[in-house]
């Protein structure tokens, strides 16, 4: 339990938390989409269980990873959403960027798309918890 807090509360704990807040809602996302699948179609249990999941993101970064913001609500309601619009085009332009341009230029041909979205997720998560340190919950 020692080493736990160590890891949670240490010099990249931090980090660490924000990143165990998004598989968390990952998963709120996710698992809500199966349920919201027993009530209505695909495309629309998508985009809901899309706002569960980023609706879970915020509460938990807000309560567990930036417990002191200076900044007002609605400013980081504003900038959480920037911050992931902005981590969503990243992610696109890396996955798109990398199997369609990069890897056929270098030659790599195993799973290409697969490795490339692999890396556009990725990315965002170091870019989204700078822009949400700085931006969403900041302490002034």
């Amino acid at each position: 339990m020692a080493v736990l807090n160590d890891l949670l509360n240490g010099p990249r704990g931090q980090f660490i938390k924000f990143v165990l807040a998004g598989g968390t809602a990952a998963i709120a996302n996710f698992g809500s989409r199966i349920l919201l699948s027993n009530f209505m179609e695909y495309v629309p249990a998508i985009v809901l269980a899309y706002c569960v999941g980023m609706a879970t993101a915020f509460i938990l970064n807000r309560m567990f990873v930036f417990s002191n913001p200076t900044n007002s609500t609605g400013n980081q309601v504003f900038w959480f959403v920037a911050v992931n619009l902005f981590a969503v085009l990243q992610t696109l332009l890396i996955s798109v960027g990398l199997a369609k341009y990069f890897f056929p230029m270098i030659g790599w041909t195993w799973q290409p798309e697969l490795v490339a979205h692999a890396f556009g997720v990725v990315v965002p998560v170091f870019t989204s918890f700078i822009g949400h340190k700085l931006l969403t919950f900041r302490s002034v």
